[in-house]
């Protein structure tokens, strides 16, 4: 046995997924170069990148150097074998794209749908917005791998059903799997929006980053947990529900959750422009609280910063609980830029331990508003690539 590229051991039965990992890179490899790197015979590399190419996950990629005779030819993956889609349903939006395998975004549509219009509404929609970016590239269904989307409210990913889910009537419990499953007969996989921001902020901007926190300011506050390279769930898919965390200075301020106390009751979007209307400024969203901030008000500024105080409160917590090399800031509120970040890293860089802070990052997010889809379109691509599907495709080919 030899060690491989991936750091895994190879072994003559390795499987056909565990040579697809060390292509799934992009760059393009000989058959040589493969069985040196595994250790394995150029017969076991031939035989499993055959089955690759049959499966149209790996192509050829022209020539390598030659050192005397023929070229050796070069395999990599093929971006456009299959195609998935990426869903983000917002409360007032939905947002569909189409891409390959690589993430290179080939389609896209919007709609202004309210969530509270209920599943059936949505959904299809979807359903049909996926047919129409088919149509547009001219590929066939047959050529769908997967689907991911991303729900404004908590979701149990295991069954992909939303849990008691706030700001969506209807939802509670709904297989929104399985309605996207009858027109669509591919695997579903639904998340909570900041868990695929966080995806989807990472594969675009920070794939270097293996312990990340996003933390989503907007109508409610929640975080998307990365550590060790993986998203984190928890149980029950509530992982990083920071914005039901209770805070201080706020023990009689009600939640909608129906406790009190709560940092979104304090510091997120709605709460601040209810305390600038008090103030006598004419704002009714998140948007209007960060349009004065731009326009610089100065009630608005001193708002915004001292909401960053109250999450960096709660997020210097987390900081020392998870010890994260950057934490993210998405949402709406995000717009507000250094006014917000600033009364975060107040707190977080004296609350938290110094070398849990020593090399910290705090920023906004890069991806912006595209980090959900982008997110869920990564979602998407993980499970059509997982060595899960590879080997039920290889023996589904073998059996044919």
């Amino acid at each position: 046995m030899e060690t491989g590229l991936s750091g895994t051991w190879f072994t003559e039965d390795v499987r056909t997924s565990d040579i697809f990992e060390l292509l799934r890179d992009g760059r393009p490899r000989t058959r040589a170069q493969l069985a040196r790197s595994t250790g394995l015979a150029r017969s076991t590399i031939a035989a499993r990148i055959d089955l690759l190419i049959r499966l149209g996950l790996v192509a050829p990629y022209g020539d390598g150097i030659s050192t005397g005779g023929r070229p050796p030819s070069l395999f990599a993956l093929n971006p456009s074998a299959r195609l998935v889609v990426g869903v983000d349903a917002g409360a007032t939006h939905v947002t569909a794209i189409l891409t390959d395998l690589a993430g290179t975004v080939l389609q896209e549509v919007n709609a202004a749908i309210d969530i509270a219009e209920g599943p059936e509404v949505v959904l299809d929609w979807v359903g049909q917005a996926v047919d129409s970016m088919l149509a547009a590239q001219g590929r066939p269904a047959t050529d769908l791998g997967a689907i991911g989307m991303g729900l404004p409210g908590p979701v149990e990913f295991s069954t992909g059903r939303p849990n008691n889910p706030p700001i969506m009537p209807g939802w509670d419990g709904y297989d929104v799997p399985g309605h996207l499953r009858r027109s669509h007969d591919v695997p579903v996989l639904i998340d909570n929006d900041v868990n695929i921001m966080a995806l989807g902020e990472q594969r675009e901007h920070l794939s270097d980053v293996d312990d990340l926190v996003f933390i989503k300011v907007a109508t409610g506050i929640g975080a998307g947990i990365i550590s060790g390279g993986v998203l984190q769930r928890g149980a029950q898919g509530t992982a990083g529900d920071l914005g039901h965390v209770r805070v201080a200075d706020a023990e009689q301020v009600p939640c909608r959750c129906g406790n009190t106390g709560c940092l979104e009751a304090l510091a997120a979007g709605p709460a601040l422009a209810e305390r600038l209307r008090a103030r006598g400024k004419q704002v009714r969203t998140s948007g209007d609280v960060v349009d004065l901030v731009r326009a610089g008000d100065q009630a608005a500024i001193q708002e915004v910063r001292e909401a960053g105080r109250h999450i960096g409160e709660v997020a210097a917590t987390m900081v020392n609980l998870i010890n994260p090399s950057v934490l993210v800031i998405g949402g709406l509120m995000a717009n507000a830029g250094e006014f917000l970040l600033a009364g975060i890293r107040e707190v977080v860089y004296q609350r938290s331990l110094p070398l849990a802070t020593q090399h910290l990052r705090i920023i906004t997010t890069a991806a912006g508003a595209q980090a959900a889809v982008l997110g869920a379109a990564t979602l998407a691509i993980e499970r059509v690539l997982s060595p899960e599907s590879i080997e039920a495709a290889s023996t589904a080919l073998a059996g044919a």
